[in-house]
């Protein structure tokens, strides 16, 4: 008689190789891409981000806001425990600058790329399910 051993779950939700290269690939230029092109910008005050941040109406805190949640989800792409939850926060971002893009600053078409932002962000979240399920047993311990 054999015995069945069940596998943990942090282990079967992981991707196989190839996939676990092409998310790496993805994770580390989006983080970058976050990190230098779309946060740093907001966080040194530049005269385009700071225009756009006073057309909403929030004023300056929230560019340096969004700058910080920004760099912040660009590193957390770039570190394995955190990778998954960064994705699930850069998704919510990138969906809320959809629907300011949309809503507050009148302009639909320029919503497109960060809403094809946030379904890629679902997707990394989903293929790093295993990095959300361990830091919430972390929490609730």
């Amino acid at each position: 008689m054999t015995a069945i051993t069940a596998a943990p779950i942090a282990s079967a939700s992981r991707p196989g190789k190839g996939l676990d290269r092409t998310l790496w690939t993805l994770q580390i230029v989006l983080g970058l891409f976050f990190i230098l092109a779309s946060g740093a910008p907001k966080l040194v005050g530049q005269a385009d981000a700071a225009q756009s941040f006073a057309e909403i109406g929030f004023g300056t805190w929230f560019m340096y806001f969004t700058g910080v949640v920004e760099v912040a989800g660009g590193v957390g792409l770039m570190v394995r425990r955190l990778s998954g939850p960064a994705a699930v926060g850069l998704s919510i971002t990138t969906v809320l600058a959809a629907a300011t893009q949309a809503f507050l600053l009148d302009a639909p078409g320029l919503s497109i790329f960060p809403l094809v932002l946030a379904v890629i962000f679902g997707w990394i979240a989903y293929q790093r399910r295993d990095t959300i399920a361990a830091l919430s047993a972390r929490v609730r311990r």
